[in-house]
């Protein structure tokens, strides 16, 4: 059974509304985070645990990021998805990419930067056999609102616009589906969390336990607080 990373798919057509004049000109993965466009932190990042395909799916302002990070940084290969005319959601998205990710690939959204072993992750899920992988984190409300019911190998509740008391962890950000999975949606379903909170109430999402807590830059708090983080990586 191979652990070799499989294609990344990373959503990165979000308008950034919350960031509200940064993004304005500058679609958000180019925002500059510790002297570099974010993107190309999380391109380093994936390349030090071996990645060597990258799907970028943008939309507002993706011709931007196109001409800006080319289609090989780090010696990955990088190829782009456009949504269209009109934003088809992120599982629009990753279907309307399907033809360049494979039977097997992983899911990262394109404003958050992770540690965690994405080897051991992919490993681990493909031994599994499930159809699809969240990697959750143990929050207990520190930093966001907890969404998830994990039992130590499944995500058996996932509800991010409901989460319920009995809800402790929190999708981290990572996620994996199979060609298989991706076909289970619906064809109305837009979004990625419908299918997962679907897959969760079936058992058919496996749970990867993160350790290490996420960084993002959805927000001017969160770009401050993980500017300095990354600043702090580079100069340490």
């Amino acid at each position: 059974m191979s652990t070799a990373l499989p294609p990344v798919c990373i959503l990165a057509g979000g308008l950034g509304t919350r960031l509200g004049d940064r993004v304005r000109e500058v679609p958000k993965p180019l925002l500059e985070v510790a002297g570099e466009p974010f993107l190309v932190h999380q391109l380093r990042l994936l390349s030090e645990h071996g990645a060597s395909q990258v799907v970028l799916c943008v939309g507002y302002l993706g011709e931007q990021v196109e001409r800006a990070i080319g289609n090989e940084r780090f010696g990955i290969g990088i190829g782009y998805s456009y949504d269209g005319p009109e934003p088809l959601g992120t599982l629009g998205a990753i279907r309307r990419a399907a033809p360049l990710l494979g039977e097997r690939f992983l899911v990262l959204y394109g404003d958050t930067y992770l540690r965690i072993d994405y080897r051991a992750a992919t490993g681990a899920w493909e031994h599994s056999g499930l159809p699809a992988m969240m990697t959750v984190l143990r929050n207990e409300g520190r930093w966001d609102t907890s969404n998830v019911e994990f039992d130590g190998q499944l995500v058996t509740a996932y509800d991010k616009r409901t989460p319920g008391p009995g809800m402790h962890w929190i999708d981290y950000g990572l996620g994996g589906l199979t060609a298989h999975g991706l076909g289970l949606a619906g064809a109305d379903v837009a979004e990625l969390a419908q299918l997962q909170h679907q897959l969760a109430a079936a058992r058919q999402l496996f749970g990867y336990v993160a350790t290490e807590r996420f960084y993002e830059i959805g927000t001017p708090a969160a770009l401050a607080e993980t500017s300095a983080f990354l600043t702090g990586l580079r100069t340490g």
